[in-house]
């Protein structure tokens, strides 16, 4: 493998500096020029009819600007199943709902006017169970879709589950419940919309997808009859994520239509409440799951039907068992397949991708319930996983391609970090457990591209600047695509300037998911480097007189390798370019789509370019009396393949362990 002088290396991520010295610019800090501010009514009721909307008093409260509706608007439908409105009218469903909006000169305004808004409801019959909201006569939640359960055909079938049942020696059949989780981020959520003169809208935002919000904005801007109107979104620092922006939401549209109608920008902005209250979580998951072995421990079948409570409207969450067949099929070897899910309707808030995009829930009742089958099967646990661990070369019976698998040595590490042979089973209150993981590790093809653009130019100094649709949420990607790109220019990290905030000068990318980008974004900033690269050995070969294959650029230098002396400053080479005859600009440009694929009517297909595998070990204390659980070690180890950047690797894994331990112990 070649020496590399920056990729590997240890370097803090670009913007902790801003960050923990207040300079970073995070949409609390954004204040525009006459700008108001918007605030919304939420429903008191979970599921009622709306009677009355009085808002009268908080119209006349001096210092309002604007109060809505959504008797006031036209059908303005959004979401993945385009059920959900900004503003309700008719009746609400869920806690969560948005009933009205105002907008003010201030936030104490616009609160003060929310509480003379007068709204009378008849309450209806409301659903919190997903199994309940299946049963026959049960209250719909749309009336128009005839049933609470989603028209979503999530089935995977691979093999005879029934026939190796059959002839499995073991079997296992258990249920298991998973339950809400809110990704919490340290920074709530807000926007600001702003039209110019001409109807063209400016969203500041904390979207993980701007291009795809992009879109979203100029289908509702039509929906308005605004036709012609250009789109920007400008991304502002964002803190955290782990999923919640990868979709748009009522907010936004309500401050949309409050700018729309006041001429003014407005700003909307969560408080801790709400951002608890009316954002969307990790769906909760009814797990009916049965695996069977033979007596030598060989996996012969697994059979899954799940229900999720997808809330009262549909997000990205009711799409996350595309990624839980990912484990359901190719985490162990398993010939045989049965996989079933169904996407409910409830009153209670809608679900939304969160870290692991479904993988959590799926591999949390898979990993139990391996534990289970292998004391019945009499087989250690750690064997039992290792045993039906996947190799390299293989083709999972879902049709991913595993081109590389660690699973067996990580298994290994755990094992020994953890003393496993010495201490399970041999400690009163205390017990070691393991399990594994099989996740993306190239993306996961959702839309018809999967791709990221990059842009990049050099000024006559050897500065570089980085134009790059990858999303920066404080994962570190503008840290590692500046490491790629200063490893093939022979630059250093603080001669890269990475962009990544403006659709107005950014290229297009699907948006930051699926454990993508420093693939994705990554490869795509490696390629057009290389463009630039060779711009660069192409004048300098010129100059000195050598056939470009001989020449290496590293340190700022282009020498002639086995002739050092024979060399130019990288300074030189750009200033010759932009100076001489004719001219010539120093520029690269690629668009990187991975050959992953779309999954078939049958969702088979490899839908990633790789796939990390892990095992993650635990040795806990549990006190009869309080059931209070104390971790005392956390083993993870984690094939990753080259770690671009392992101080920011190692983050991620630390921040994984922290939520899923959250997860599991409240």
């Amino acid at each position: 493998m070649e020496e590399l002088q920056v990729v590997g290396q240890r370097i803090p991520k670009r913007d902790a500096l801003d960050k923990v010295t207040g300079r970073a610019r995070y949409i609390q800090d954004v204040k525009l020029p006459g700008m108001l501010y918007g605030k919304i009514l939420y429903s008191k009721y979970p599921h009622a009819k709306i009677e009355k909307i009085d808002t009268s008093r908080a119209e006349n409260l001096p210092g309002v600007r604007a109060v809505l509706t959504g008797d006031q608007l036209p059908p303005l439908k959004f979401g993945f199943y385009k059920d959900n409105t900004p503003l309700k009218t008719g009746k609400v469903r869920s806690y969560r709902d948005e009933v009205a909006a105002v907008a003010a000169i201030d936030p104490e305004i616009a609160r003060e006017a929310l509480n003379l808004i007068e709204v009378t409801y008849s309450p209806l019959p409301a659903l919190f169970d997903p199994e309940e909201a299946l049963k026959e006569g049960a209250p719909l939640i749309h009336e128009a879709h005839k049933s609470n359960l989603l028209k979503l055909p999530w089935k995977l079938i691979c093999g005879d589950v029934e026939e190796a049942r059959r002839h499995s020696d073991f079997v296992a059949q258990d249920r298991f419940k998973v339950t809400w989780v809110t990704h919490c981020c340290l920074g709530a959520s807000g926007c600001i919309a702003d039209f110019d003169l001409r109807n063209n809208l400016t969203m500041h935002s904390i979207t993980l997808i701007p291009s795809l919000a992009q879109k979203d904005y100029l289908e509702f801007l039509k929906g308005l009859g605004l036709n012609d109107s250009r789109v920007r979104v400008i991304q502002t620092t964002i803190g955290g994520a782990f999923g919640s922006k990868l979709d748009t939401y009522a907010f936004e549209y309500i401050a949309i239509l409050l700018a729309r109608q006041t001429h003014k920008p407005v700003k909307i902005l969560f408080d801790r409440k709400e951002e608890f209250q009316a954002t969307s979580t990790r769906q909760p998951a009814v797990i009916d799951i049965a695996q069977g072995c033979t007596k030598e421990g060989r996996l012969t079948f697994r059979d899954i039907t799940m229900i999720l409570d997808n809330g009262a409207y549909t997000s990205w969450g009711a799409t996350t068992p595309s990624v839980m067949m990912m484990p359901i099929s190719s985490l162990y070897k398993v010939p045989n397949i049965r996989f079933i899910a169904k996407c409910v309707y409830t009153n209670n808030t809608y679900s939304q991708a969160m870290r692991g995009y479904g993988n959590p829930q799926a591999t949390f009742a898979i990993e139990s319930q391996l534990d289970i089958l292998a004391e019945r099967a009499g087989i250690d646990p750690y064997e039992f996983r290792r045993l039906n661990s996947n190799t390299p070369g293989e083709i999972s019976p879902q049709g991913l391609k595993i081109t590389s698998c660690g699973l067996p040595a990580c298994l290994e590490s755990v094992a020994r970090e953890l003393h496993w042979t010495e201490k399970r089973g041999r400690q009163k209150n205390r017990g070691v457990g393991m399990a594994s993981l099989i996740h993306v590790g190239g993306g996961a093809r959702v839309y018809k591209s999967d791709g990221c653009g990059t842009i990049i130019k050099m000024d006559d100094y050897g500065k570089v600047d980085v134009f790059t649709g990858a999303s920066e949420m404080g994962q570190g990607s503008e840290t590692v695509i500046a490491q790629i790109v200063a490893e093939e220019l022979g630059l250093k990290v603080g001669d890269i300037n990475v962009i990544n905030q403006d659709t107005d000068v950014c290229p297009w990318d699907v948006g930051a998911h699926a454990s993508r980008t420093t693939f994705v974004a990554g490869n795509s900033a490696l390629l057009a480097a290389r463009q630039v690269k060779d711009r660069i050995l192409e004048i300098a070969s010129r100059e000195l007189e050598a056939h470009q294959g001989d020449l290496i650029l590293s340190d700022r230098k282009i020498f002639v390798k086995g002739s050092p002396d024979r060399s130019l400053s990288i300074e030189k080479v750009l200033r010759k370019a932009h100076y001489s005859p004719g001219g010539t600009m120093i520029m690269g440009e690629y668009f990187y789509d991975p050959a992953n694929e779309n999954l078939d009517r049958e969702f088979k297909g490899n839908m990633s370019m790789t796939y990390a595998f892990g095992t993650h070990g635990v040795e806990v204390e549990v006190d009869p009396e309080t059931g209070k659980v104390t971790i005392l070690n956390y083993v993870a180890a984690h094939d990753v393949g080259r770690a671009i950047n392992p101080l920011l690797l190692e983050g991620q894994v630390y921040g994984g362990i922290a939520m899923g331990t959250g997860y599991a112990l409240s």
